[in-house]
């Protein structure tokens, strides 16, 4: 089996790797990224090592690029992390979203149809959804729930996903989609939510909070989303979509307090910001879905998982440090440089 991992130098490709190295030894892994601000080769120095992970860089958006990597190495499974995911970062340069998020992925589409790809799986979000009410806990996102976005990231996210359907429909394609809450981790980009407290925390720095910290996010310890991912491209139904999610509710400001309380910080760190534009309440997952059909389940509570990922922040602090300083956009160059 050889399978692609597009975006595999970011957080949750390289969990990916990392948990198939682990769980799927027979499987062949070609991660491809294009080493933008979020991806860190550095990040995959223990797969490169197993012999068992080939890197490749390159743009999932160039077309003859992706068309020739797929007739050189015959791909029998893609899975595409690789997008722009920072909400804020959309709302500031929306271009960029629609080019790698939207025609990147109709790119490894018709590369996958041309070349023969046995299962192609996208991977996306529940921000698809929109949002759900704060006073309504008996809420939630199911597969049947309309898309409705709320930023140039989420509609980019939904548009590759009705296009990823689209081509199962038109053309047979076998493809899935999964959408899932929001993850935490190691590896995890040091300017979203939680490994962004963890850093500023450690350095006695301002926790900016968006609004009163009153949104609620449902967290997925990264692995167990691994592990459904996994289940899905082996076991899942071709054409059909399955939400992945936690069963984790939290406040923003809850989870910022969870953090500061686990290193000993003060919550006078804490600093109330301007609400982002648009900001969605809450969201939160039913995934009874991929339950039923495939007997996933998540299986790493908040308490735990986040103790973990603490954990791994500080036991890794050169990793992020060096994302911090900038360093690690040097890596490549260091590492490849006259190759």
């Amino acid at each position: 089996m050889k399978i692609l991992v597009t975006g595999g130098a970011g957080f949750i490709g390289s969990n990916f790797i990392y948990y198939l190295l682990e769980n799927r030894p027979e499987y062949e892994t070609v991660c491809l990224d294009k080493l933008t601000y979020a991806g860190n080769l550095k990040t995959l120095d223990s797969a490169l090592k197993s012999g068992k992970v080939t890197f490749v860089k390159g743009d999932i958006a160039n077309r003859d690029f992706v068309d020739e990597l797929f007739e050189k190495q015959r791909f029998d499974v893609v899975v595409n992390f690789a997008a722009e995911s920072h909400v804020d970062r959309s709302i500031e340069s929306p271009e960029v979203f629609l080019q790698t998020n939207i025609m990147g992925t109709a790119s490894l589409l018709d590369a996958s149809r041309k070349h023969g790809v046995k299962r192609y799986h996208q991977v996306s979000t529940d921000e698809v959804y929109g949002d759900l009410p704060l006073d309504a806990a008996d809420s939630f996102f199911t597969e049947e729930t309309p898309i409705h976005t709320s930023s140039p990231y989420s509609a980019s996210k939904a548009s590759a996903d009705l296009l990823t359907l689209a081509y199962f429909r038109t053309y047979g394609l076998p493809v899935t989609v999964s959408r899932c809450s929001n993850n935490y981790g190691p590896y995890h980009f040091p300017e979203k939510l939680i490994p962004l407290i963890i850093t500023r925390a450690l350095n006695d720095e301002n926790i900016p909070v968006y609004g009163q910290g009153l949104n609620v996010r449902d967290w997925l310890y990264v692995e167990d989303h691994c592990k459904a991912i996994t289940m899905i491209i082996e076991k899942g139904r071709a054409g059909e979509v399955y939400n992945i999610g936690g069963h984790n509710e939290k406040t923003n400001i809850d989870v910022v307090k969870t953090v500061l309380s686990i290193l000993g910080k003060p919550e006078s760190l804490i600093t109330y910001v301007k609400d982002r534009a648009g900001h969605d309440l809450r969201y939160a997952i039913d995934p009874a879905k991929i339950s039923g059909e495939l007997g996933w389940s998540p299986e790493t509570k908040f308490d735990e998982g986040i103790k973990k990922t603490v954990k791994w922040y500080l036991e890794n602090k050169t990793w992020w440090e060096d994302i911090i300083n900038g360093d690690y956009k040097d890596y490549y160059e260091k590492m490849y440089s006259g190759r």
